[in-house]
């Protein structure tokens, strides 16, 4: 069974679609923490769940606070940290400790629309379709090795919410698949560094 631990900052809407996905018998992977950056609302999804939360909340110099996060984490010994709606960029020591079994979400077909505004900033340039990605992390901005990615239609009144909310089902399905692959081995994370 593949441990997970899940960084967020949020509200956790795909937090809580993992955490539903873990309910399932066959699911080859188990939830043992969720941790943040602050006081998120989404950590009630793990309290419910009755799974463990922490909080290391964000300081500077973003090296201690990194060097926090990474003790955090290597205490509960994952097999693999999933930001999941994690606002803040990692210093490259914790991304290095952990590469390559770290990997985020992200709401665009990487490489188009990097960053925290990938909703925006893909309706901004006016295109027909957008997308989500799965990424290895690493030490650039969205910019790690792509596990898994789909396509979505931007329709013409489409807003960021409403185009947020679709994107978001194809990132919660697109996540519990990789993550199956990960726990199966059909996914190889030592290829993807």
């Amino acid at each position: 069974m593949l441990s997970v631990v899940v960084l967020i900052s949020g509200g956790g809407s795909n937090l809580r679609a993992l955490l539903d996905e873990t309910q399932q018998p066959d699911f080859p992977a188990t939830v043992t923490a969720v941790g943040a950056d602050r006081d998120a609302p989404g950590l009630v999804h793990a309290e419910h769940h009755g799974i463990e939360t922490f909080v290391v909340p964000f300081r500077t110099p973003r090296e201690e606070w990194g060097d926090e996060l990474l003790a955090e984490l290597q205490r509960r010994e994952p097999d693999l940290v999933i930001l999941s709606g994690f606002m803040r960029l990692l210093p490259p020591r914790v991304v290095d400790a952990l590469a390559p079994r770290m990997i985020n979400t992200h709401p665009a077909y990487l490489p188009e629309f990097p960053g925290a505004h990938g909703i925006r900033d893909a309706l901004a340039a006016g295109v027909g379709e957008t997308g989500a990605s799965v990424i290895v992390v690493d030490n650039g901005v969205d910019s790690g090795p792509v596990l898994a990615q789909e396509r979505v239609s931007i329709e013409p009144d489409d807003t960021e919410e409403t185009l947020h909310d679709r994107v978001k089902v194809v990132e919660r399905r697109l996540l519990a698949e990789v993550v199956r692959g990960i726990a199966d081995g059909t996914i190889d994370l030592s290829a993807r560094q």
